[in-house]
């Protein structure tokens, strides 16, 4: 017969504390959004009236489509510079490295409302003017920084061996970084570039701060929403939000699954 283990089952209590601290608003969340009651007080019945709403609301729609034209377009470019600057930073040394190194870190440590007011006062400088143009190139600003550091994280647990023995075997430049180099960042790209989307998508406010007509984002359009109070048709989207973001992860694990296939064949 086993003894009971007293620190084993605490330290398993608090395990399921936490998941449930963290998890269980959104599972209410989930719940109510099939609520028929529009004031999440009662429940008092399962309805799809809420997602049905939310296809026939213009605005809320072109919302929608505003941040995915930003988060996917901003991931994009910031994806590529990102890359780019980590392979940089990687492979060369150069007079002021460690500044500029400190300066790409900026946009993540610098608090949100202090970029957005800088970000607003260089386009009112510039005569930029605001729309879904200037949200884009500020989500590129901080979105860089972002993929940079878990590209270089990757950068840095590969070494230079396999680069090097590709030299030696007279591959080019190109084709070691194609057929070598980027097979082994790829997971470290992808994760970079996912974070980066999740990041744009979830943005309130450097947006709102950004943004002129035309340009406004779901998170604004949810906060316009709120002011009424949270309604189940704010429930429903934040439940395709969650979806939407668990189909990224699946899709994130599968590249990296076969990504770590490809590189095991190839060796």
């Amino acid at each position: 017969m086993s003894k009971f283990n007293a620190g084993r089952f605490f330290l398993g209590l608090h395990a399921w504390g936490v998941f449930a601290f963290i998890y269980a608003p959104i599972l209410i969340l989930i719940v109510f959004s099939f609520n028929q009651e529009r004031i999440n007080a009662v429940w008092t019945g399962f309805t799809l009236d809420w997602y049905r709403r939310l296809l026939t609301d213009a605005d809320l729609l072109d919302s929608v489509y505003n941040s995915l034209v930003v988060g996917l377009t901003s991931t994009a470019i910031a994806t590529i510079l990102g890359t780019m600057a980590a392979l940089a930073m990687h492979r060369y040394v150069f007079r002021g490295k460690k500044l500029f190194d400190a300066i790409l870190y900026l946009p993540i440590v610098i608090p949100e409302i202090v970029m957005a007011v800088s970000l607003l006062t260089f386009y009112v400088f510039i005569q930029l003017t605001l729309g879904l143009v200037s949200v884009i190139i500020a989500h590129i600003t901080f979105n860089i920084a972002f993929v940079f550091v878990i590209v270089q994280a990757r950068l840095a647990g590969m070494g230079s061996d396999l680069e090097n023995a590709a030299a030696d075997l007279g591959a080019t430049s190109w084709q070691t970084f194609r057929f070598v180099t980027l097979p082994v960042i790829a997971p470290g790209v992808i994760s970079g570039a996912l974070l980066a989307f999740t990041i744009s998508w979830d943005d309130f406010m450097i947006a709102f701060f950004t943004a002129g007509v035309g340009g406004t984002t779901l998170p604004m359009r949810v906060y316009s929403m709120i002011k009424f109070g949270v309604t189940p048709e704010i429930n429903a989207i934040s439940t395709i939000t969650i979806l939407f973001t668990m189909l990224l992860i699946l899709l994130a694990v599968r590249l990296e699954g076969i990504f770590k296939t490809a590189k095991t064949i190839g060796t």
